[in-house]
Order: C-alpha cells, then sequence, then structure tokens
C-alpha cells in the first residue's frame, strides 16, 4: 500500500521509496528510509500528508505520498 492509503493515527514501515534521486536523498536527510516507522497524522483532501518521523513532524504533497510504499508495523 503507499503512504496515500493509510489510515491516521496507525503506525506503518516505509518499506520503499520510488522517487527521483534529488527527492530521495532530501527525505533521508529528513529520516525518512526504508524500514522508518512513521505515524500518519493527517491528511487533507489533496492528498498531502503529515507525518510523524523520528519524533519529526513532516509534510509531503500527493506525488510524492503517491510513491512511498508502507506495510503495517509490528
Amino acid at each position: 500500500m503507499t503512504l496515500t492509503e493509510g489510515k491516521i493515527g496507525k503506525i506503518y514501515t516505509v518499506s520503499s521509496l520510488n522517487l527521483d534521486q534529488a527527492i530521495m536523498r532530501r527525505l533521508e536527510a529528513l529520516g525518512l528510509t526504508r524500514g522508518t516507522d512513521v505515524k500518519i497524522l493527517n491528511r487533507n483532501r489533496q492528498g498531502s500528508v503529515i507525518l510523524m518521523v523520528r519524533g519529526s513532524r513532516l509534510a509531503l504533497g500527493r506525488k510524492i505520498t503517491e510513491t512511498i510504499q508502507i506495510e503495517e508495523a509490528d
């Protein structure tokens, strides 16, 4: 499932990021890497998602969230 399809309040693990290299490097610098646990805090109708990543809030647009694959955390 993609990050866009995740439910608010649930914790997920990032399984893959299929992005442009520049965007991927930026997200890695912010702590969003493969294997990282993320909690979805909020989402708006246009597809933007607000996440909790390693203790920091991060807002991502729809085009980016549609390319990040997640799975439910154990």
